[in-house]
């Protein structure tokens, strides 16, 4: 662990950017030189471990560019780079994307304050991190259902997952450049109705994702301690509420056998494909024990599943939709085995997430910090310098997701 520390200090420095007085990171120099939203928080996560100071800088540059409606942007364009193969994207905007990303902050925030108690670092972003969430619980909300929506598959982080070929109308063996094609058809349709979630949405693309309502639970909780912290007892209340009629949502619209679909359309209708996003409610404390420990037996520790020579795949082996190199279709990656691995810390599994975390390290000295792996091989794949890999460091320890 000491040379993966001293690996991922070197990217993380290699990797900083700034602008005028502001400090970012980008995941990997090569192939994603802008800024990304939860990206940026898993950095935050990464460098309290290192350095408080940087942490906060992380994250006020994406405070810096949130919209008035208390949207913050996934991508934030800085610069201009040339010699890079990311496509610049027409979003509507010059400087950053027209979307969202998975609401990391909260928890992202918690992190740095349990380090240095910084109250007044947490009252100037508190403001912020209020109107981003409030954004969030209204206007994704339209029908006051209380689940999140999103308005395009690139806001669930996972960009190409076969949980959105669906509501996108693409069949599960598909090309990437197919896929790509497909999405920005979307973006289209995005500026057309002018980024206007509730009519977007309803019009183009409404997918209630299961990772992001779990996200958005467990960062919810944080949120009211924050509040809590500033005295704000009425916020706190509030948030807590909000994270329980969403997790009573999930159960009424999202479970079906023990496990929670992603659902599509006003009609809720589930999207029945096994992706590593059936494990993320056990991050958000959703499930009831007995409910963990099958979902953990029967899918998870399934070897036709998801229990794999270097688990855990973003897709099941037993869908038809999976790719062991196919981005978000089957490879693993370590910001999800982060996930898990929380989660499994929150029902008292320790042995298997122990093994995710020896797992995901392994990946890291087989294979370098790449950003996906073969989960089979444990191949490295896609971006290399990639700074997600630096989280396998906050899985050193026992420590559960409210320490």
């Amino acid at each position: 662990m000491a040379d993966i520390k001293e690996e991922c200090r070197r990217i993380f420095s290699n990797n900083r950017r700034k602008v005028r007085d502001l400090q970012y990171t980008v995941p990997s120099p090569s192939a994603y030189p802008y800024q990304w939203l939860w990206d940026s928080c898993f950095h935050a996560i990464i460098l309290v471990h290192f350095k408080t100071g940087d942490a906060k800088k992380e994250i006020l540059s994406l405070l810096s560019k949130q919209f008035q409606n208390g949207m913050i942007p996934h991508m934030i364009y800085w610069k201009k780079y040339k010699k890079t193969n990311f496509p610049r994207i027409k979003w509507g905007k010059e400087e950053t994307s027209t979307i969202t990303q998975p609401p990391m902050l909260a928890f992202a925030v918690w992190q740095i304050f349990q380090k240095e108690k910084d109250k007044l670092f947490l009252r100037s972003v508190y403001p912020h991190l209020y109107h981003f969430y409030r954004y969030l619980l209204t206007e994704r909300d339209p029908h006051e259902n209380h689940l999140i929506g999103i308005m395009n598959s690139d806001e669930s982080g996972e960009d190409n997952s076969p949980r959105f070929d669906l509501p996108l109308g693409l069949p599960p063996v598909q090309t990437l450049k197919e896929n790509i094609k497909r999405r920005l058809k979307l973006v289209a349709q995005n500026i057309e109705c002018k980024f206007d979630a509730p009519f977007c949405m309803r019009n183009f693309f409404w997918v209630k994702d299961i990772s992001f309502n779990s996200i958005m639970v467990a960062n919810l909780a944080f949120l009211a301690k924050l509040a809590g912290e500033l005295g704000n007892s009425e916020d706190a209340a509030y948030f807590i509420k909000v994270a329980e009629d969403i997790s009573s949502a999930m159960r009424q619209f999202m479970r079906e056998d023990g496990v929670f679909y992603s659902t599509y359309g006003e009609e809720y209708k589930k999207i029945k494909v096994k992706t590593w996003a059936i494990f993320a409610p056990l991050f958000a404390k959703i499930l009831k024990p007995q409910e963990a420990k099958q979902l953990v037996n029967r899918h998870l520790l399934n070897k036709k599943e998801f229990w794999t020579n270097f688990p855990i795949p973003t897709t099941s082996l037993d869908e038809p939709s999976f790719d062991p190199q196919g981005y978000w279709r089957g490879p693993t990656w370590i910001a999800t085995n982060w996930f898990v691995y929380k989660g499994l810390l929150n029902y008292g599994f320790r042995d298997i997430a122990e093994e995710i975390k020896k797992s995901s390290t392994g990946l890291i000295q087989k294979s370098g910090f790449r950003e996906y792996f073969n989960p089979q091989t444990g191949e490295g794949l896609g971006a290399e310098n990639f700074t997600w890999g630096g989280l396998v460091i906050d899985m050193d320890g026992f420590g559960t997701i409210n320490e």
